[in-house]
């Protein structure tokens, strides 16, 4: 049975960091492609950094350069570490397993994390 479990999630004022986690079981990490993912109000899911199993990343452009993804094959976990965060960064975070196809695109795959809420505000 997959289970991927988030935390880190909180409040936080616009400039502020957090840190994220996503604990992954029952598959075999190493071999696989992990994302995170963000759901804002009234809006819909999107991607917002996906590492591969070499460690290749994308970034959303509007988190490019503040947030990076990293992972742990040790302790099965991927990390988004969240840097200048700001008001529209607002939204559930999601963990993901996928994968990336021939185009280096990521795909989705079908397990999901319950989500952690971030929320800059001051």
């Amino acid at each position: 049975q997959v289970q991927l479990v988030e935390s880190g999630g909180g409040l936080v004022q616009p400039g502020g960091s957090l840190r994220l986690s996503c604990a992954a079981s029952g598959i075999i990490f190493r071999f696989t492609a992990m994302a995170w993912y963000r759901q804002a109000p009234e809006k819909g899911r999107e991607l917002v950094a996906a590492i591969s199993r070499g460690a290749t990343t994308t970034y959303a452009d509007s988190v490019q350069g503040r947030f990076t993804i990293s992972r742990d094959n040790a302790k099965n976990t991927v990390h988004l570490q969240m840097n200048s965060l700001k008001p529209e960064d607002t939204a559930v975070y999601y963990c993901n397993t996928g994968y990336f196809d021939s185009s280096r695109i990521y795909n989705s795959g079908i397990y999901w994390g319950q989500g952690t809420q971030v929320t800059v505000s001051s």
